[in-house]
């Protein structure tokens, strides 16, 4: 008997143990410290895991990619946000992934590399995200034999087995892997089909489908994520042909380095002598416009050749007797006439730009050849705003009463079979939008969901990241939309681009139950078709001064200037220079051409027009920091606190915060809950319940605060003056090139905004007190429509405007019905 009891138990603990060996779930967040990472194992259904092919990656572990058959053109791809941007009420924070690290990757010899993501950081958030957006290559590019590389970590609690991400370039799948990469970052390869690239814009589309391993809930989706490594992800051509350059094809194709910035290194001896700097500055805006990059910044230097790499472009400007001195081996014909050319750098053997003639006319005259192509009208309308460097495809811009299908906005038919699902699409609007308290767009949506779809599920709406609409699903049995009008409040709709997402959130009995496998469910819950339009309604369009998210989002007004723009620069330093240039390279991107310019030593030559202002602070005019509310006072107070410097804590000031805590924070509390009630509930803010704006505090800056853009009035009134100032030329220089990047610019509004480069933090003051800019839309229905907005926006104007209409009806009322009838 003990004998058999000893059997059992042997054959037991040996089921056991076999159990644990096969089992593929890994709690790598419960391996001991010290202890090294185990690779997950990855069941390909095709085929025994390989190496990738060269480049081969050194990582702790190497992920063969999954081939796919090309699967026939698909429609348009669809930006989506990188991770999603809603409300801390409405739904929990995604957990924060931590940063991929940069993967070696030796290429083989006489390759070239593009780095071809354009942000700092990708990420693929949620069950579905799909991003996409285009790079220019040149006719060389083109042509030579590709390879498709990227880099990838992803969250462990994505489930390996049901998981892919597809990358995409000019609709035709290339490769699909299976996310599987949770401990350390992983490369991938693919060969790219010949013939597939063309010369010109490519678009590229990275598109993740990703389920938790264990949770069903909604919570979980936000647990999902795969970073996608700039540093690590390129195309690789063969051959050195595809790095010649020459034309302006050589401009658009630029691309980026492996922090997804690009940087234009101009070398000007001259740069600080007079009648250089319009000339550089057009030269700044034209090559910004011919690369269309998210992330551009400007580096000026008057010394040496600039360092080659990746994203990068060396230009020499300037005569030939300048530039002989940096540059010996200067063309022939550069002591003649002007010339516009790439030269090969003999240090590095890379292109350089290179720009020169005999005499400074002849060096703008040669700038001209660059930029004309990009030169337009102001008064010529644009239809689209250009955004397909970043964010495919560009965003249509709308004036008036449109009707859209999404499927020109990006939008491609989807069956998803998960618990949340969320695209999205871009559209813009010009700079007069004012329609931001009584106008509503529409969501036109054709969908479907499938029978086990649970009410209290629903449809959400978010523009700008901002909750605008819910729709609930209310019944069972499954159901269709056709056109179902979604109403979309346009409270959040700012001038130039807006981004609006579409998110379906699904309860289904079968994730209450949570039966294992049950997020490896592959049958469709809810289909989003392309034939869903996004309708726009008529809004009022007027101009108003100051507002800085109207030129962050078209360049207003200075987009709009039929003569050139006074510029004020307090100095023609290297810092100055280049800051000054990447803040005009960042408004001809928005503007959509060269912002002609005037340059000006004097507020006082300016007069009643628009007009810039740059410099450091303690140089700038003081008519021109009281036009904008800033106190003159600040000029000689604004000193950025370093980190050595000592922290002063005034006693009184916090004795009296903490009495305040202690004694009316309960009070405070409620009040501010009532206040959030009414905004939320009824749209009531403080500053819709008064009859007359208030007046603009002089503002000054915080010491933590190292750049300030501030807008205000002219003198007279009749133009607008913006100052970008900082304590210093290089604060100035650091500032604005963060300020300028894709994932900063938009943050930018009211009529002062302040940025910290130590925290990264953007802090904007509203618009109390404004003016209204005639533009060329106005008639009787624009002004009721300006009418409509304004009485919104200020409640007790339109009761107080209600009372005495009331009132005058009725004596009107009362008068007439005594003059009729008999009297007694």
């Amino acid at each position: 008997m003990r004998k058999l009891f000893a059997a059992s138990l042997f054959l037991v603990v040996t089921s056991v143990l076999a159990y644990a060996q096969i089992s593929p779930f890994d709690m790598s967040g419960e391996r001991p410290a010290g202890a090294p990472p185990v690779a997950p194992r990855l069941r390909l259904p095709t085929q025994p895991a390989q190496p990738a092919p060269a480049p081969v990656p050194v990582v702790p572990q190497t992920i063969a990619p999954q081939p796919v058959p090309p699967p026939a053109p698909a429609q348009t791809q669809a930006p989506a946000p990188a991770a999603p941007s809603t409300p801390a009420q409405a739904q929990p924070q995604p957990a924060t992934p931590p940063a991929v690290r940069p993967v070696a990757s030796a290429p083989q010899t006489g390759d070239f590399r593009r780095y071809i993501v354009p942000f700092s950081e990708l990420a693929l958030s949620g069950e579905y995200d799909r991003r996409s957006w285009s790079i220019y290559l040149t006719t060389e590019q083109a042509a030579a034999k590709a390879r498709f590389t990227f880099t990838y970590q992803n969250a462990i609690v994505v489930a390996p087995e049901v998981s892919q991400l597809t990358v995409f370039i000019n609709n035709r799948a290339i490769g699909q892997q299976q996310v599987g990469s949770p401990d350390s970052p992983s490369a991938v390869s693919f060969e790219v089909p010949p013939g597939l690239l063309q010369p010109g814009a490519n678009l590229i589309t990275f598109e993740a489908n990703q389920r938790h391993r264990t949770d069903c809930s909604i919570d979980s989706t936000y647990e999902l994520w795969s970073n996608i490594d700039p540093a690590g992800t390129y195309l690789s051509f063969a051959g050195r042909d595809a790095g010649r350059l020459s034309g302006t094809d050589a401009i658009r194709a630029i691309g980026v380095d492996g922090t997804g910035r690009t940087e234009f290194d101009l070398v000007v001896p001259a740069m600080e002598q007079p009648g250089t700097t319009k000339p550089l500055l057009r030269l700044a805006q034209g090559l910004s416009l011919l690369s269309g990059m998210p992330n551009q910044v400007f580096a000026f230097s008057a010394g040496s050749l600039p360092t080659a790499g990746p994203g990068k472009m060396g230009v020499l400007v300037g005569t030939a007797a300048e530039l002989r001195p940096i540059f010996p081996s200067l063309p022939q014909g550069a002591e003649s006439a002007p010339l516009a050319a790439f030269v090969t750098d003999p240090r590095s053997g890379s292109p350089i730009l290179l720009i020169s003639g005999p005499s400074w006319q002849a060096v703008s005259t040669a700038i001209d050849t660059i930029v004309s192509p990009t030169d337009r009208a102001p008064e010529i309308r644009r239809d689209v705003l250009t955004t397909q460097r970043w964010t495919a495809p560009d965003a249509p811009l709308l004036f008036a009463d449109t009707r859209i299908p999404l499927s020109q906005l990006g939008i491609r038919t989807v069956d998803f079979s998960g618990r949340r699902f969320r695209t999205g699409f871009n559209v813009a609007v010009p700079a007069d939008f004012y329609a931001n308290a009584y106008g509503e767009a529409k969501i036109l949506l054709d969908a479907a969901y499938s029978s086990k779809v649970l009410p209290g599920s629903h449809i959400d709406v978010y523009v700008n990241g901002n909750i605008a609409s819910t729709v609930p699903v209310a019944t069972t049995n499954g159901g269709i939309f056709r056109q179902l009008p979604i109403r979309v409040t346009m409270r959040h709709f700012k001038p130039g681009l807006n981004s609006i997402a579409i998110e379906a959130v699904l309860m289904t009995e079968d994730d209450a139950a949570c039966a294992p496998g049950a997020t490896a469910s592959q049958a469709p819950r809810f289909a989003l078709f392309d034939t869903s339009e996004f309708h726009m309604p008529d809004f009022a369009r007027v101009g108003q001064r100051p507002n800085l998210a109207a030129m962050a989002g078209t360049s207003y007004p200075y987009g709009r200037n039929p003569n050139p723009t006074p510029l004020f620069i307090d100095r023609t330093d290297a810092d100055t220079l280049s800051a000054t240039a990447t803040l005009l390279g960042q408004l001809a991107i928005m503007a959509g051409h060269p912002i002609a310019i005037e340059p000006v030593a004097s507020p006082g030559v300016i007069g009643d027009r628009n007009a810039i202002f740059i410099g450091s602070i303690s140089q700038m005019p003081a008519t021109a920091l009281t036009q904008v509310n800033v106190a003159t006072a600040s000029q000689a107070s604004w000193r950025p606190v370093t980190d050595s410097q000592p922290t002063e804590i005034d006693n009184r000031e916090a004795l009296e915060q903490w009495r305040s805590r202690i004694t009316g924070g309960a009070l405070q509390g409620r009040i501010e809950a009532f206040r959030e009630w009414l905004r939320r509930n009824f749209d009531i803010t403080a500053s819709s319940l008064q009859f007359v704006p208030n007046a603009e505090q002089v503002f000054t800056p915080s010491n933590a605060a190292t750049l300030m853009i501030a807008q205000g009035k002219s003198p007279d009134g009749g133009g607008a003056w913006t100052v970008v100032t900082s304590p210093s030329a290089k604060d100035l220089r650091e500032g604005l090139n963060a300020l300028t990047t894709q994932m900063n610019w938009p943050q930018i509004s009211g009529h002062i905004t302040t940025y910290s480069s130590r925290t990264g933090k953007i802090e904007s003051i509203p618009v109390t007190r404004f003016d209204f800019v005639p533009t060329d839309g106005l008639s009787i229905a624009n002004y009721r429509l300006i009418a409509a907005n304004w009485l919104s926006t200020n409640i007790l104007s339109y009761s107080f405007l209600l009372v005495v209409l009331s009132l005058l009806i009725g004596l009107a009322t009362s008068r007439m019905l005594s003059r009729l009838g008999r009297s007694k």
